[in-house]
């Protein structure tokens, strides 16, 4: 039996960003921050990430990864949940701006 080879990483000419639930999830977490009177940076040290990571995440540039969620959803004192519900509802009304 040959061995297989497993090449690391996603295939050339992939890609896993999808800008309208980017955008929806960034707007969901900004609403969730102004709602607690949080500003980008103070949220950003709260999940262990670069502000400027934090702002890329929330103008959409960015597709957080479920660590990330759960990171920043910690930060918010709210549930995961509560953020993807936040996030469907986004999608659902059709405001990717």
């Amino acid at each position: 039996m040959q061995k297989r080879i497993v090449q690391r990483g996603r295939p050339p000419g992939t890609t896993t960003f999808e800008a309208e639930p980017a955008q929806a999830f960034g707007e969901a977490v900004r609403a969730a921050r102004k709602a607690q009177g949080i500003s980008q940076e103070e949220l950003a040290a709260l999940a262990g990430i670069e502000r400027s990571h934090m702002g890329k995440i929330e103008r959409g540039q960015h597709m957080a990864t479920l660590a990330l969620i759960l990171k920043i959803a910690v930060a918010l004192r709210i549930s995961s949940a509560e953020l993807m519900t936040a996030t469907e509802d986004n999608l659902g009304s059709g405001n990717g701006s």
